[in-house]
């Protein structure tokens, strides 16, 4: 599976918006200096990835003395899915795309595994659709049971 550091820093740094909102109250900013400090991420990357989620309408910012971002819907309602959209990555688990006129065998034809890979990219897609940001700061995150 590939996911960026795109996709991750955004899902980090909303994780952690929606824990201080949780801390500071609803109507509280926080600013991607101190996201970055907690998270140990860069701020020009912060900046780079919360203009992406701005434009998708997950954060709001305000300038000034007060400003910083907030959410725009409380993290119960906000699925990671929703964040990788935003910052525009795709998770993949095989070289084979759709619009590709070449399998990932390099050929015509798909690899022997083409629908496994395929079947675990629905998989990770589902779970991350059933997964929201609350969930991540409780840490209650759902468990797939694994026979023994």
């Amino acid at each position: 599976m590939k996911l960026s550091a795109k996709g991750r820093t955004a899902v980090t740094a909303v994780a952690d918006l929606a824990a201080q909102t949780a801390i500071s109250g609803p109507d509280a900013r926080v600013r991607l200096t101190e996201i970055a400090q907690r998270q140990g991420l860069s701020q020009s990357f912060l900046e780079q990835v919360f203009g992406d989620l701005r434009r998708a309408g997950l954060v709001d910012s305000k300038r000034g003395p007060t400003g910083g971002y907030a959410l725009t819907r409380p993290a119960a309602q906000l699925r990671v899915a929703d964040i990788i959209a935003a910052v525009e990555e795709e998770v993949r688990a095989h070289g084979c795309r759709p619009d590709q006129a070449l399998g990932c065998t390099g050929r015509t034809a798909k690899c022997l595994t083409h629908s496994l890979w395929g079947a675990l990219e629905d998989h990770i897609g589902l779970f991350l659709d059933t997964v929201t940001v609350q969930m991540i700061v409780d840490g209650e995150l759902p468990r797939m049971d694994v026979p023994a």
